[in-house]
């Protein structure tokens, strides 16, 4: 019998089907407690219930619009510049969970996300950069161990190369100085959670980033740019965001067995893991409120 059947059987016998490969196999060789595996349920069952259904997660109504709206060029240009300035500034928040991490693997993983959002790729792919198709950044998984720097790759680099086709100079973009209230305070909420020296505050904050980034709202967003892009017959390079809602498809199929991981190999606090995810959920859709009131503003 092969041994993936022998740990389905197993997972049948202890009821352990909810849960991912690799926190299976865990449990199946010893290396986690099998008496956790009924608690961790009922803490993702009040997860499912306290936190995955946030507004920002289940009722964004800004990318909602965005999707099926006859976008004016005020309308993409505003949207841009304060998604620009999130982009930018996120590298403080990152590189901040990088200095706080708490593991010399916990480190690593926050430089792979810095290295690649500077633009060195994963898997040292050697795809041409002459045009903004998605393959130009490399895969979207593997390591940057290796890779290849390009300025070209740098995300916030993309988004200034589609801002100069909506007539936006890099000095338009990416800096404080252009942030909403809304977008300085996401940006500062990422800085004070997600870059927290307190490990279970960033790790809550992570699961609640993650969760968010793979919501869907990406595809929201390329739909309203492409419908622009196609109205207004531009070139218009949707690579920042097309290759982002590849990242994050396949994010998607590893953050609840991230979630596993950090449950049987801590201590958590379960209140504290909650609410922190919930402050930075706020955050991020403070973000997103303050663009539905500027887009109706602009209208």
């Amino acid at each position: 019998m092969q041994y993936s059947e022998v740990m389905m059987r197993f997972a049948g016998r202890h009821n352990l089907e909810e849960f991912g490969e690799k926190t299976l196999k865990h449990l199946y060789d010893g290396d986690f407690d099998l008496d956790k595996a009924e608690s961790f349920k009922q803490f993702y069952r009040r997860i499912e219930s306290e936190l995955l259904n946030h507004d920002v997660i289940i009722h964004n109504n800004y990318t909602r619009w965005f999707k099926e709206a006859k976008l004016t060029d005020a309308d993409v240009r505003h949207f841009i510049i304060q998604f620009s300035v999130f982009s930018n500034q996120f590298l403080i928040a990152q590189l901040q969970k990088m200095i706080n991490a708490h593991t010399i693997e916990a480190m690593r993983s926050s430089k792979e996300i810095l290295a690649n959002e500077i633009g060195v790729l994963f898997n040292d792919k050697q795809n041409s950069l002459d045009n903004d198709s998605a393959s130009g950044l490399g895969d979207i998984t593997g390591s940057i161990e290796g890779g290849t720097f390009h300025f070209r790759s740098a995300h916030f680099e993309l988004l200034a190369r589609l801002g100069e086709r909506l007539s936006l100079k890099f000095e338009d973009l990416g800096r404080r100085e252009h942030g909403t209230p809304s977008t300085l305070f996401f940006c500062d909420e990422l800085i004070r959670l997600y870059g927290s020296s307190d490990y279970a505050t960033s790790e809550a904050a992570s699961f609640a980033v993650e969760h968010w980034a793979a919501a869907g709202f990406w595809k929201e967003l390329i739909n309203g740019l492409t419908h622009y892009r196609d109205n207004k017959k531009l070139e218009l390079p949707l690579t920042f965001f097309t290759w982002h809602d590849r990242l994050e498809d396949n994010h998607a199929r590893h953050t609840k067995e991230e979630l596993e991981e950090y449950y049987f190999t801590h201590e958590v606090d379960e209140d504290l893991f909650i609410d922190k995810a919930n402050e930075m959920l706020d955050g991020v859709y403070a973000f997103w409120q303050g663009l539905d009131g500027d887009r109706q503003r602009l209208h």
